[in-house]
């Protein structure tokens, strides 16, 4: 896992929690105290965290400093490889949900290639893409749009997804642990998620590997909810991501197709 994005994953962790320990950030970080201390200090030196007695504590929202438009141009590469795997999984004339993240941005861009499809979308900047497509019919999910991220959440999202059943959901994740399952960090994204697992018949979560091993605030399913998960092969790396391998294995053994591109 590179340096910036265990520092994104670090500031998620510390923002989901009203205080966490330098213990604890290690063991879902997959990485030692002393790597967790020195990335604390790095996020305090920007204003981000604050450090008290043996952990840290938020100091900003991570929307206001972190949001889509930051994250967007980290292992873009990495992501559109991933997002044109995803989409040739999609078959045409399929019903689908695409959920809202940087990587599903560029599934929504690869899936103008599999029309006919009806795709209905919890993120603006999916929308932005998808917009006036040639056989394209799309469907934006009402709901109230979050700060940083333009991700589509609340009570209106989630009645709108209740009353629509789709063949795929395509759903991005904050975290994947073999132990604790999906897991998100924000609440709101995380029952969005839910709704669109229970609304389709079959579910690809989609990741880069610096997801694996990561424990976030707020569970989203056990494991075995989900029928395919793509990441990239670095995922199997245990120098580079410790929590890779393991995890892994666990959703092999739940019964999940895993695609390593």
């Amino acid at each position: 896992m590179g340096v910036t994005d265990r520092l994104d994953l670090t500031l998620r962790l510390v923002q989901g929690s009203e205080r966490i320990s330098v213990s604890e950030l290690a063991q879902r970080l997959s990485v030692s105290e002393m790597t967790v201390r020195r990335d604390l200090d790095a996020l305090e030196r920007q204003g981000l965290v604050r450090r008290v007695h043996g952990g840290a504590v938020a100091t900003r929202s991570r929307e206001e400093e972190a949001g889509f438009s930051v994250r967007e141009p980290w292992q873009a590469a990495t992501k559109d490889r991933l997002g044109a795997h995803v989409a040739a999984m999609v078959e045409p004339g399929s019903r689908v949900l695409l959920d809202a993240g940087t990587t599903t941005v560029h599934v929504a861009e690869h899936l103008t290639g599999r029309a006919p499809l009806t795709v209905a979308v919890l993120s603006l900047q999916a929308a932005l893409r998808l917009a006036d497509c040639p056989g394209i019919d799309l469907l934006v999910v009402g709901g109230r749009s979050r700060p940083g991220e333009r991700s589509l959440v609340g009570p209106l999202a989630l009645r709108t997804l209740e009353s629509l059943a789709f063949d795929r959901f395509v759903m991005s994740i904050g975290g994947v642990h073999a132990e604790h399952g999906w897991s998100e960090f924000s609440l709101d994204d995380a029952a969005v998620k839910q709704a669109g697992l229970a609304q389709a018949a079959t579910t690809i979560a989609v990741a880069d590997a610096t997801k694996l091993g990561v424990r976030a605030f707020s569970k989203v399913a056990d494991l075995g909810a989900v029928d395919a998960f793509v990441t990239d092969a670095a995922a199997d790396d245990p120098e580079t991501h410790p929590g890779g391998p393991q995890t892994l294995r666990a959703l092999r053994d739940a019964g999940v197709r895993v695609a390593m591109i």
